[in-house]
């Protein structure tokens, strides 16, 4: 059974006739500029032997055989997520379900893309009986407090990856459809709520307020896009009216 699928740089202006390359667990493709490689990338700036790509399951890898050039992994559903494999690396892990590879050469930036479609879950029944486990963040999609975090986090999932955070008029904007009662007070109330919830801050039942916390959008954001508690098929909840609460 194919597990990765690799799709090559394209080597015309028409990229709707790019070839696929599938890979078996355990089957590897080198890529680069010489004839002898697996996939060639006819380019002056690309290494003889510029990469490895190896299929393990579920997952990739990726070698770096190039001297000098770093290659970066962009996770183009990530919000900016990214690795970066240094020159010599060998077999760096690629956790991303869809990957694209970005190679510098010679002023022009190659890319090609890697998809995983694999997935392998723990079958029902696996688990060990006992108590069901707290989730680690209990947020509810239908309260105010997550439409004021799904318009925060709404500019970096639409594929704007380093896109500024909206201002909380913008936020307030956004909401007025499905929360004629939205202001700047009720927002920023929500976000000092998400901040205490997500336990960016100490709740109001410590004596201790813990450190002045500087960017709280920006952690906010981080946090939530990290750990996906905000996904782009969440943002529906901006075209629909909210619950009431916490405010």
């Amino acid at each position: 059974m194919y597990s990765i699928i690799v799709v090559p740089p394209p080597t015309t202006e028409d990229e709707t006739t790019r070839s696929q390359l599938r890979l078996a667990p355990g089957e590897r493709l080198n890529f680069g500029r010489s004839t002898a490689c697996d996939m060639e990338i006819p380019h002056e700036g690309v290494s003889r032997r510029a990469g490895e790509i190896t299929a393990q399951g579920a997952f990739w890898t990726l070698s770096n055989l190039s001297a000098h050039q770093t290659y970066v992994v962009e996770n183009p559903e990530g919000a900016g997520e990214h690795i970066k494999v240094g020159p010599g690396r060998l077999d760096a892990p690629v956790p991303f379900e869809f990957s694209r590879i970005v190679l510098p050469a010679a002023g022009d930036l190659l890319a090609m893309d890697v998809w995983a479609p694999r997935h392998d879950y723990l079958r029902a029944g696996d688990g060990l009986d006992g108590a069901t486990t707290a989730p680690a963040f209990s947020l509810d999609g239908s309260k105010r407090y997550f439409a004021v975090l799904a318009a925060l986090c709404e500019p970096r999932l639409r594929g704007e990856p380093h896109a500024p955070l909206p201002t909380v008029d913008q936020v307030v904007d956004r909401l007025h459809p499905t929360w004629p009662a939205a202001s700047r007070t009720s927002v920023q109330w929500n976000i000092d709520y998400l901040a205490v919830k997500l336990r960016l801050k100490p709740g109001p039942e410590t004596a201790d307020t813990g450190p002045r916390l500087n960017g709280k959008k920006e952690s906010l954001v981080s946090l939530a896009l990290r750990f996906d508690l905000v996904r782009e098929e969440d943002l529906t909840v901006l075209n629909r009216p909210v619950a009431r609460g916490p405010r």
